[in-house]
Formats: structure tokens, sequence, C-alpha cells
């Protein structure tokens, strides 16, 4: 095990708190800010083994800084940490180091970065993209990552020592690069789960029937498609309200023309997560009809 070194996770959220354990049963001490969170937050981040602190403790005591956040609170958080970080006397000589690892554009990540070029001197910036779901036994998500500065986009990789799986994007690579990464790979994977669901609520919407000889129709000549449906759809659900941000960064990302793509994709997953919060009309066809698709299968 690797000698202690003491970081900080914000948020505690699913994917927060699981990266918050990994580090924990790496040996790390792991912080996190709790202001304003829900009793089941609380909850969740006393038994990753994380401790809650002020984001001005934070800055005193932390090496790093991760930012785990919905897309849409990314900038705004790095402001706030910024300002609570202005009165920090550090126990640790040398500089923190913010890595944002949100789902956000490479134009978003730059501005992020600017904040801490020109307000802290002293709080080193890495752009990271994390790739997979949250880290779970023996599994564990890429943090891939990229700098402008070399010496501290390697400092960062040495968090592998702490049980995270990293990856470094060097040759030619700077802030804004690992979110391109993230934005290419989300907008490929999350933009068919929803092409996938825009057709099945489309196919409904026309008849029943048609949507059951849509699933009939994919089972004899798109088995693999319809093996996909099954495996994406579900754990879509309760996470669209997440992806409508990142559908909005990804539209920004790709630009004007094809970027309109995700705007519609977001508005789709707008509409999951009003469905879920509603009536559920839109998740119940959904459900119905991948529960159709495992028998066919």
């Amino acid at each position: 095990m690797a000698t202690n070194c003491t970081i900080a996770v914000i948020a505690a959220g699913a994917m927060g708190s699981a990266v918050g354990r990994r580090l924990v049963q790496g040996g790390c001490t792991v912080l996190t800010n709790l202001d304003g969170r829900s009793e089941a937050t609380r909850k969740r981040a006393a038994e990753c083994g994380m401790e809650a602190k002020s984001l001005s403790e934070i800055a005193n005591q932390a090496s790093y800084v991760l930012s785990i956040l919905p897309p849409s609170n990314a900038f705004s958080f790095a402001e706030r940490f910024l300002q609570e970080s202005k009165a920090a006397k550090r126990i640790n000589a040398e500089p923190l180091i913010f890595v944002d690892c949100n789902a956000v554009s490479p134009p978003t990540v730059k501005r992020i970065s600017t904040l801490f070029g020109q307000r802290s001197p002293t709080i080193k910036f890495v752009d990271s993209g994390i790739i997979g779901g949250p880290p779970q036994e023996a599994y564990n998500p890429t943090f891939y990552a990229s700098a402008d500065e070399k010496d501290v986009l390697d400092k960062f990789g040495e968090l592998s020592n702490f049980g995270l799986k990293i990856s470094l994007l060097k040759e030619g690579a700077g802030v804004g690069d690992a979110s391109a990464l993230k934005m290419s790979y989300a907008g490929i994977t999350k933009g068919t789960t929803a092409l996938f669901t825009t057709m099945i609520l489309a196919a409904h919407a026309s008849s029943p029937a048609t949507a059951e000889a849509l699933l009939h129709e994919l089972g004899d000549s798109q088995p693999e498609i319809l093996r996909r449906i099954t495996r994406t759809i579900p754990p879509m659900l309760p996470k669209a309200y997440r992806w409508v941000g990142e559908m909005e960064e990804i539209g920004s990302f790709v630009g004007e023309g094809e970027g309109v793509i995700y705007e519609g994709i977001a508005k789709l997953y707008k509409r999951i997560e009003q469905s879920l919060n509603s009536n559920q009309e839109d998740v119940q066809v959904l459900k119905k009809f991948v529960e159709e698709a495992k028998k066919e299968l």
C-alpha cells in the first residue's frame, strides 16, 4: 500500500462516493463537503469512509481535489472553491492539484482552468474525463487526463498507486483534450441509447402493434441491437436527468450543424426525467419493450 495521501472528492454522489471508497481502500484519507446535502448522501459518504470538511479545510489539507459533479455545477463549484481557498493556510507545501472530472466540453473545462490560472497560481489544474461506471469490487473506470504542465499531469498519475485506473494523454495534448475524449465516447454510447429510446417511443406512439412488430424485426434481423437495448435502457432511466447537461455539453463540443443532434438528445433525456417524475407513461413503455425483448432473445 502506498504512503497516505489526502484527497478531496466533491461530491459524494454515486460516482464520487465509489471513487472515495476506492481511495480509502488504497490507504488515502478522503475528504468531502456535505454542505446542503441530503441525509442519504451523508450516510453514503460515511459508509465509504469519507470525512466531512468545509471547503476551506479541504483547501488547507488536501493534496488533490477531484470535482465529480453534474456538468451544470462544474464551473460554479470551481468558482466557489477558489473563493473559499483564498484564506487557506496549507499544511502541505506543494501546490494543490484541482482535477475537473466532469462531463463538460473542452471550452467549458478551459474556462474553468483559466479561473485557476488567473486567480490562484498556487493551485494547479488537470482536465480529466471518467469513462465507465462507479468502481466496484475488481472493476475500475478509467480516468483519462490531460494538462498543460507535464509535471502536474504526472503528479496526478501517481494516484494510480492508490487504486485508481489512470491513463495520461501526453503527446500534443493539453487542457481540453481529456474532456474531448469523454465527449466523443459519451456521444457514441449515450447517443445510441438515445436513438434506441427515441424510436421505441415513436413506434409505440404510432400504435402498440407497430412497437411489437419493431421488436420482432429487431430480434430476427438485428439481435445484437436488441440485446444492447436490454442492457442500456434500464440503467439509463434513473440517470437521464444527469445526462441532459452532458448532451448539451456534447452539442457545444460538436459545434454548429451536427451539434443540433445532441440538443435533441438532451430534450429526449429531459422527457424521460419528466416521465419518471410524473405519470411514467414513457418509462412504462420502455420497460415493457425491454421485458418483451428479453423474451424474444
